[in-house]
């Protein structure tokens, strides 16, 4: 026997008092960060935020938006995403990782491509990582480590992007280990160089002037 219709009214139904704050937020993040599949991206938003985890979202709107016609959608914006999920923990479970990118709707294969760069088989040191996508997006080594210092530094965006000399020469050996057509000594006299240009400031810190004027000079 068919159950009979129920008819409710307003004060029947009830409304979690915090529904309409969490629905606002999601549709702020949602605009920011502009994902090509909004089913996908939900599922990650509403999973980390259930955890407590960083969401992924960005902090501003990127143009132009990315779309699977135009480009592969890996962007700063999406690197520095990644970074505030991530950086808690030296190492990062590529499994972990592959699906935080999936919730980014990045595509896998440009996933894929980066661990090619350097294989590993199940986790890998978080900034390495970072260092890598921040290649992927084309350009020169010093493209990427400006890059690297946006996604890094606490500064205010347009500032001096400034972190640590330890951290930028530690990813610059990296990656210029990497590149066959760089020598290892000139990597040692560049970094030489640059560390005796900031010695004098007594904070340890290098920003996007500094390394490029250096490497006009070299």
């Amino acid at each position: 026997m068919p159950l009979p219709d129920t008819m409710f009214c307003a004060q029947q139904i009830h409304i979690p008092p915090e529904l309409p704050d969490i629905l606002k937020q999601f549709t702020k993040a949602a605009i920011r960060t502009q994902p090509t599949d909004v089913l996908q991206w939900s599922a990650g938003y509403f999973s980390a935020l259930s955890r407590g985890d960083p969401l992924p979202v960005k902090d501003r709107i990127e143009m132009p938006v990315a779309t699977q016609k135009t480009d592969t959608g890996l962007t700063q914006g999406m690197l520095k995403v990644l970074h505030k999920q991530c950086s808690h923990k030296r190492n990062v479970k590529l499994a972990d990782l592959e699906q935080k990118w999936k919730n980014l709707c990045l595509p896998i294969e440009k996933f894929r491509a980066i661990l090619q760069l350097d294989p590993c088989e199940q986790e890998m040191e978080w900034i390495k990582f970072l260092a890598l996508g921040c290649s992927m997006l084309g350009g020169s080594l010093n493209t990427a480590m400006k890059n690297l210092c946006e996604i890094l530094t606490k500064d205010p965006e347009g500032g001096p992007a400034r972190i640590p000399f330890e951290t930028f020469s530690y990813v610059y050996r990296y990656l210029s280990g990497l590149d066959p057509e760089i020598p290892a000594m000139e990597t040692e006299v560049y970094l030489t160089s640059l560390k005796e240009g900031i010695d004098s400031r007594k904070n340890g810190m290098i920003g996007l002037a500094d390394f490029f004027v250096l490497k006009r000079k070299i």
